[in-house]
């Protein structure tokens, strides 16, 4: 990628994370990071861990859809997944920061068009997980709590929305979501037009994208479910920074319920996509979903507040790391 294009990318993370700085109050974040002791310390490790899961579901569908050895390094892949990342995190409607990063930096290896179908299955695939997780933790609650009226209402509106959410997205990888998505955008006041010149203008690339992306489905099964297990692997190893916040407060939880607990949070919180970081949508998840487990407010609080610090420092880093480039 051309240093201009990083640098933009660059400073546009550091605006919008100074921004979200200047929100926070710093003596409860430092009381917050006293209490947690070395269990923060864990929870921050524990996304090295999750990012390098990231990056190797991502490096398999990049190698799937190549005839030829890709020769890409792990170790890049996964300073561009984690720059993506924070990217995402800082810009409103999530995904329209990283991704355009991640074609930008892989084009001049694979070229513009393979970059931009590896990236959006990728990220295909990261959401279409999401869904499959909000489904296995709705049976989870089922099998390990108490179920009555109002819970069941809120569980099949659930159920009902995560089951169109994956039908959408099987329909998505059997013929393609670049095509689908501009025509999405065709409908959207104040993109309307943009969308049709766009479309208009590139109909040969956007079908050879969705060609690359039902290619993989549908003649690469093995590499599909493979990056569908390991991004699902990744949802459920993540709860375990919820459990090392509460080992803090030694609430008596189990692993399941640090599921549940992170799986209502993550659910509200992407119904909130539009907001940089999910500002408040995330909090007001950990206060909800501790309370729907006869846990007290004040623990959704302390666990938002150290899961906020935590992607604060990781946004940091994936920015700074946008600027590093190997020196040839």
């Amino acid at each position: 990628m051309k240093k201009k294009y990083q640098n933009m990318f660059f400073l546009f993370g550091i605006v919008v994370l100074a921004i979200m700085l200047t929100q926070l109050d710093y003596r409860q974040v430092w009381d917050g990071v006293k209490s947690a002791g070395y269990w923060f310390f864990a929870a921050v490790g524990l996304w090295a861990f999750l990012y390098a899961l990231n990056t190797w579901a991502w490096y398999i569908i990049i190698r799937s859809g190549s005839k030829e050895p890709v020769k890409i390094k792990f170790l890049w892949l996964y300073k561009i997944t984690v720059s993506g990342f924070a990217l995402n995190y800082t810009t409103p409607c999530g995904l329209m920061g990283g991704e355009p990063y991640r074609v930008m930096s892989l084009s001049p290896i694979i070229g513009t068009e393979r970059a931009s179908s590896s990236v959006i299955l990728y990220a295909m695939t990261h959401i279409f997980t999401h869904f499959i997780f909000w489904l296995l933790s709705i049976l989870l609650y089922l099998v390990t709590e108490p179920l009555n009226f109002f819970i069941g209402g809120i569980l099949a509106l659930a159920c009902a929305f995560c089951c169109l959410g994956v039908w959408f997205f099987l329909k998505g990888y059997r013929k393609g979501m670049a095509v689908r998505l501009m025509n999405l955008l065709k409908h959207v006041p104040g993109t309307k037009k943009w969308a049709r010149g766009f479309i208009e203008r590139h109909k040969e690339q956007l079908d050879t994208i969705d060609s690359q992306i039902s290619a993989l489905h549908n003649q690469n099964r093995k590499t599909f479910l493979s990056a569908v297990l390991i991004e699902l692997a990744c949802r459920f190893c993540s709860a375990l920074e919820v459990m090392f916040v509460l080992l803090v407060l030694n609430a008596d939880v189990s692993f399941a319920q640090c599921v549940l607990i992170l799986a209502f949070t993550s659910l509200f919180a992407n119904l909130l996509f539009f907001i940089p970081l999910q500002l408040g949508g995330r909090e007001g998840g950990f206060v909800m979903s501790t309370a729907g487990l006869a846990l007290s407010a004040g623990v959704g609080v302390f666990v938002a507040l150290i899961v906020r610090i935590r992607e604060l420092i990781w946004t940091a880093i994936g920015l700074l790391l946008i600027n590093i480039e190997k020196k040839q």
